[in-house]
């Protein structure tokens, strides 16, 4: 599913019209994205947990080369499912 079969997904089962609900969902995307630059997480209940975690400073080997070289640490964002949601995936159906 694309972006605009999302937003028109979305649009259908809250009854907007597409253009607000854009509107929505870029909102609800920046609000987010801006949390996550401040280092916060974020829980949405009954979907999963995003964080923002570290990853540290690591040597990694190029495998071609032979190298090795120290990779910097750096910020990643991390995403866990919430049971339920992880049951319906697995199973593909409600429980």
């Amino acid at each position: 599913m694309n972006n605009k079969e999302f937003v028109a997904e979305l649009s259908r089962r809250m009854g907007y019209k597409s253009d607000k609900t854009q509107k929505l969902m870029l909102n609800v995307v920046n609000a987010m994205g801006d949390g996550f630059m401040e280092g916060n997480s974020l829980q949405i209940s009954g979907f999963g947990t995003f964080e923002v975690k570290k990853k540290m400073e690591r040597v990694m080997m190029n495998p071609t080369t032979g190298l090795r070289m120290l990779v910097p640490p750096k910020l990643v964002l991390a995403f866990k499912p919430n049971q339920a949601l992880k049951g319906k995936v697995k199973n593909g159906r409600e429980e």
